[in-house]
């Protein structure tokens, strides 16, 4: 294979100038590019990128810190990061913190040390030592799904997607509606989704019994046992069920099925999160689409952005959603 300096020699040029045309850097005549690009296609010279870093100090590798790598939404992200990255030429390293917030940290560190260009991070929750370790972090780096004032965001509208659920059941004649959550250490999910449904309920003058609210853990399993207490419990049982996840409420579905409930007859119910199983679970279920390529997208261009201006000034980025009206309400 040919060398840089063969390439020069064959051009007619300076390695100098082979330089600036494979790096894309200093002004090269059109002429002179198109010489040099003919011979560097006759040769199938293909530069090495070792060395190539090690010029420009850019590796051309993006980490991506992920919660859980199976799900459609880490899914439908990363398809979305990759579209845009892949067109500037990076390539994606991916991580799996397996919703465990120390891994979170770790990977932090650990794509620091193999030099990646820079970081996208779909954050669990925010806490001191996330951000402790954020700030630390010389990379640009941009969060997903949390806010994090430090770093560019890019944020879903959880709070009023939220009461744009509990407002359809009201305005479908609902008054007992109950709530599956998840724990308020992850803001998005836990805290701003379950404000949205309080604050809806307050407004319309609703009441809101305390066993009407019960925390699952993101799987189908926990919502089949939250619905499960949510009727066990209940001196008044509701009428309408708002799960965070669509998982959480096809775990409600399917308990509430094998104790004879009709959906959405006897209790309506609906999600967040537009999966795969949201469509094809009876009846499909009412649910949010958050457009998670889009997030992706607008991540990746965040990233880019920061790393070709050098610029640090935190932005922040709040998706629209979607209310899909299904048969489950």
């Amino acid at each position: 294979m040919a060398t840089i300096k063969e390439i020069a020699d064959m051009a007619n040029v300076s390695r100098t100038t082979v330089s600036r045309v494979l790096n894309d850097s200093g002004y090269v005549s059109k002429d002179v590019r198109q010489r040099i690009m003919k011979v560097i296609e006759e040769t199938g010279y293909v530069p090495s990128e070792h060395a190539k870093s090690l010029r420009t100090k850019k590796t051309k590798v993006i980490g991506v810190i992920l919660p859980k790598i199976s799900t459609e939404t880490s899914s439908r992200l990363v398809a979305g990061i990759d579209d845009i990255l892949s067109e500037k030429g990076y390539q994606i390293l991916l991580a799996n913190t397996n919703l465990d917030q120390e891994k979170e940290l770790e990977f932090i560190k650990l794509l620091k040390v193999r030099q990646v260009d820079g970081i996208i991070l779909t954050a669990t929750n925010v806490n001191e030592r996330l951000v402790q370790q954020i700030n630390k972090t010389d990379i640009p780096l941009i969060v997903i799904g949390q806010e994090v004032d430090s770093v560019s965001n890019v944020l879903y509208d959880d709070y009023h997607a939220a009461r744009a659920v509990v407002s359809l059941f009201i305005q479908k004649g609902h008054e007992a509606i109950s709530f599956i959550g998840v724990d308020e250490s992850d803001v998005a999910v836990g805290h701003l989704r379950k404000k949205g449904y309080i604050d809806e309920m307050t407004q319309h003058g609703l009441t809101v019994e305390d066993t009407w609210i019960q925390k699952g853990i993101f799987d189908i399993e926990s919502g089949y046992e939250a619905m499960k207490k949510i009727i066990e419990t209940s001196t008044h049982t509701p009428t309408a069920i708002f799960a965070v996840t669509d998982r959480l409420a096809v775990g409600a579905i399917n308990y509430l099925k094998e104790k004879g409930y009709q959906i959405p007859e006897d209790m309506a119910i609906a999600g967040i999160g537009a999966s795969e199983i949201s469509q094809y679970v009876n009846p499909p279920l009412t649910t949010v689409d958050y457009q998670n390529e889009a997030a992706g997208k607008a991540a990746a261009k965040l990233l880019i952005e920061s790393i070709e201006t050098n610029k640090k000034e935190p932005k922040k980025i709040t998706l629209d959603y979607r209310l899909l009206v299904r048969d489950s309400v």
